[in-house]
């Protein structure tokens, strides 16, 4: 599908998403989940919704999918920082960097809402890495964080 932040491939696996990443892959078959899924993120990057209701199955290590099960928590338009992550699964902050980096399913599970002490904005691995990262949290709160820049049009 064409997004605002550039062209997402969808994956499903006995009807659960298993990955979303920035980039066309051709030749799958669309299904009613990744129809929907597609749906889904239509309705997010046009602001009309600030969750996902769809079957999950990221691929990862219990602790990985510790950190995305604390990432799913975020609400809309807010954010958290590795350190908070890591304080409630008693661990450190750069290997919840380390799992948020190796999330399957961004925008879906929200690691663009995680952020670096004090608000520092820090890697993000999806299209074009900070810049995506800025453009979907400046979708999620247009005007709340006047250091996030402008640039892709929502």
């Amino acid at each position: 599908m064409q997004s605002p932040t550039g062209p997402l491939t969808l994956f499903e696996e006995n009807s659960e998403i298993i990955v979303v990443e920035w980039g066309r892959a051709e030749g799958g078959e669309e299904t009613a989940l990744l129809t929907e899924a597609k749906n889904q993120l239509s309705q997010f990057f046009a602001r009309d919704r600030q969750s996902f209701d769809l079957p999950l199955n990221p691929q990862g290590t219990d602790f990985q999918k510790a950190v995305w099960q604390q990432m799913l928590a975020i609400p809309y338009g807010e954010t958290k920082t590795y350190g908070e992550l890591a304080k409630n699964l008693k661990s450190a902050a750069r290997a919840v960097g380390g799992a948020c980096g190796k999330n399957p399913i961004p925008i879906i599970i929200p690691c663009h809402r995680v952020m670096g002490a004090n608000g520092k904005l820090t890697g993000f691995s999806g299209g074009e890495g900070i810049e995506t990262k800025q453009a979907l949290l400046r979708l999620e709160a247009p005007g709340k964080n006047t250091a996030i820049q402008n640039h892709f049009d929502f």
